[in-house]
């Protein structure tokens, strides 16, 4: 247990490489950030014009261009996207790396926040649509007000799982040079020769991270069933 204390004081607080993890995540958490948002914005947009094609039979070119992006999306791995956003997409005109993985990650939740919530737009009573109709609410004013407020609750927990399981994707970053939580710890693997408490560190981080979250989670979903009652 001394020589364990001993290594963590030399390596991590001595020698300063603890700044390699906070630098490291503060690159993840910024990343998974903006990605969130280009996922939820994207993804709401993409599930509205795939249920509204389901239930009225309209957009129907529009629709056939989401089936394909998601189709793609979904049935290719999340670091190939990212590699070919790099290197091919952004090969000319690079916008920064930064930039590139957040556009990546976010396209890539995009197509996995869309088929949530479009099954939960889905699994409301058609009585719903009729109801709002009666309110004298058009489609979109339905959709907006009765539809996707109760959609919402529905997937919610579904959609905190996506935002999780993306935060931990973004350890593919180091792949295009971007010094994240994950290559943060590989950093200082690759300077001390000691691969376990770096490793440790990042997955305690991780953890902790992923703990917080399905506690807000957790607390979200209370408030929302006490606000129903």
């Amino acid at each position: 247990m001394a020589e364990f204390i001993d290594k963590f004081r030399l390596n991590f607080i001595e020698d300063k490489r603890y700044e390699f993890i906070f630098n490291g995540l503060k690159t993840t958490l910024i990343i998974t950030a903006f990605a969130v948002l280009i996922g939820i914005v994207l993804g709401f947009i993409i599930a509205m014009i795939r249920s509204t094609h389901d239930r009225t039979g309209k957009m129907k070119i529009l629709n056939a261009i989401c089936k394909v992006y998601l189709t793609v999306i979904r049935g290719t791995p999340a670091m190939v996207q990212l590699l070919i956003m790099y290197y091919v997409v952004f090969a000319v005109h690079d916008p920064g790396k930064m930039i590139t993985a957040i556009i990546a990650f976010g396209l890539n939740s995009a197509a996995y926040v869309a088929e949530i919530v479009r099954s939960g737009i889905m699994s409301i009573d058609q009585g719903q649509f009729e109801a709002g109709r009666s309110l004298g609410f058009n489609y979109r004013q339905t959709m907006l007000l009765i539809i996707l407020p109760q959609a919402f609750k529905n997937v919610l927990p579904a959609l905190a799982n996506e935002f999780i399981v993306l935060m931990k994707e973004t350890s593919i970053s180091g792949y295009i040079g971007i010094t994240d939580l994950t290559r943060g710890g590989d950093i200082i693997r690759s300077q001390t020769y000691e691969a376990l408490l770096p490793l440790l560190a990042v997955a305690a981080i991780y953890l902790i991270l992923v703990m917080f979250l399905s506690y807000l989670v957790g607390k979200l979903e209370r408030r929302l069933r006490s606000s129903e009652r």
